[in-house]
Order: structure tokens, then C-alpha cells, then sequence
């Protein structure tokens, strides 16, 4: 394990206590337009050539993200926290409505706008409806645009064969919606999915970014920083 991954698990711990880093600097607040006319605002945490573009579930606003940005900062990415349209100041058509088409739209938005400021290698976090779009976003993405993804709680309502990059989906085993169990659909769609990739099962039923108010926490921490650290 190579010291930058031990120091930010250590870090996790720190921050699930406080919710801040020691010496992590607020993130800068910056937006931009979507292919369809809407304005998307994020938080921006840190710099660096390798960035990770946090997408929130349908519940959350890009603050949902605070505890874990500054983790990712300490691994050695930049990080960009988005606020879906409808949430927060963003704004577009569908608004809280949104298709997945134009939820994608967002994430795509925010994507070219990292690479537009630096950014050579972008990967993606995506929680429940984030995790969707991000997937969706991978799959329909120009070569080179997304390095990987981390799907928490969720697969790309796309389907998962024609994914480009390499994927972790991560979910508890007895996460369930008002349509049943999430794991089926999930587990579906891992199967479809390309090398490399990998599936992770986790006990209990906590959802996507609530897998973070758990005692699972740190685990999907850890798996998520393995998966992007070869980016």
C-alpha cells in the first residue's frame, strides 16, 4: 500500500470525527453551461493534473461531498463537487424533473469544464442518481474525456456492454427502493459491463452516500482510492 493511500485512510478517520482535514483549504465555487442551456455550479477542492468529479444521489447538493473531498484532496486530486440542476443555484431544463439525458448533460458539462482548466485525467464518483449519470456520462463520453468510475448504490441506465472505462460499482446487499432490491438490477448490469471492472458487496442496507454513515465507511473509502489511484 503505497504511503498517500495509508495517509488518507488514516486522514477518513479524522474527518468522519470533524468533517474537515486539517489544512485543507474551502473549495472555490465556480459554473458553467450545459449542451442544453442550463448553468451547473460546483465546488472545486485542491489542484492537481488528476481530477474526481463528485456527483451527488437525488437527496443531496454537492455539500453532501464535504467529508470526503478533502480525503481525496490529501490522495493528490483535484476535486469537483457539482450540484445537479434543480439543486443548490444550478439550473436547466427539467429542473428537479430532469431526464437521465439531461442529468448526463450535467456531468458531461463537468467534465469538459475540468479539462478546459488543467485537468488531463478525470474520473468520476457518483452516488444513486449521480452514479446513474455518471455511468451514462462514461458510456456516451468522447474517448479520453473519463479515465474511471465509481458507481455508489447504482449502474448506468444505459446499457452497461457499451461502457468505455473501468468501473467499481459498490452496493449493500439489502439496499432496496419502492421497486425492490437494488443488487438484481445492479448485479445485471456488472455482468454486462467490460474489464475491468469489479463488483463490491457490502452488509446492511445503507444507500449510496449513506454507505458513509455507516460502519462501512472507511471500506468504501479505501475501495474507492484503490480504484482511482491508477488513473
Amino acid at each position: 500500500m503505497r504511503f498517500w493511500m495509508v495517509a488518507a485512510v488514516l486522514i477518513w478517520g479524522g474527518v468522519a470525527r470533524s468533517g474537515w482535514c486539517a489544512g485543507t483549504a474551502a473549495p472555490t465555487t465556480v459554473s458553467f453551461s450545459t449542451e442544453d442551456g442550463g448553468i451547473v455550479y460546483a465546488d472545486v477542492y485542491g489542484s492537481s493534473e488528476r481530477a474526481v468529479l463528485l456527483a451527488h444521489g437525488g437527496r443531496f447538493t454537492k455539500e453532501s461531498w464535504a467529508k470526503q473531498a478533502p480525503v481525496l484532496v490529501q490522495a493528490g486530486f483535484e476535486v469537483m463537487a457539482i450540484d445537479f440542476r434543480g439543486r443548490g443555484r444550478s439550473n436547466g431544463p427539467g429542473g428537479m424533473e430532469a431526464s437521465d439525458a439531461q442529468l448526463e448533460m450535467d456531468v458531461t458539462a463537468a467534465v469538459r469544464y475540468l479539462h478546459a482548466h488543467g485537468a488531463k485525467h478525470v474520473s468520476i464518483v457518483g452516488g444513486s442518481m449521480g452514479g446513474a449519470a455518471a455511468g451514462d456520462a462514461a458510456i456516451d463520453a468522447k474517448p479520453g474525456e473519463i479515465d474511471r468510475i465509481v458507481m455508489l448504490g447504482a449502474a448506468p441506465n444505459l446499457p452497461a456492454d457499451k461502457l468505455k472505462v473501468p468501473a467499481l460499482f459498490i452496493v449493500a446487499r439489502n439496499d432496496t427502493s419502492g421497486d425492490g432490491p437494488r443488487l438484481p438490477r445492479i448485479q445485471k448490469q456488472f455482468d454486462r459491463a467490460p474489464e475491468p471492472k469489479k463488483l463490491v458487496v457490502l452488509e446492511g442496507s445503507a444507500h449510496a452516500q449513506y454507505l458513509f454513515d455507516t460502519d462501512q465507511a472507511e471500506r468504501v473509502m479505501r475501495e474507492m482510492l484503490d480504484w482511482l489511484k491508477t488513473m
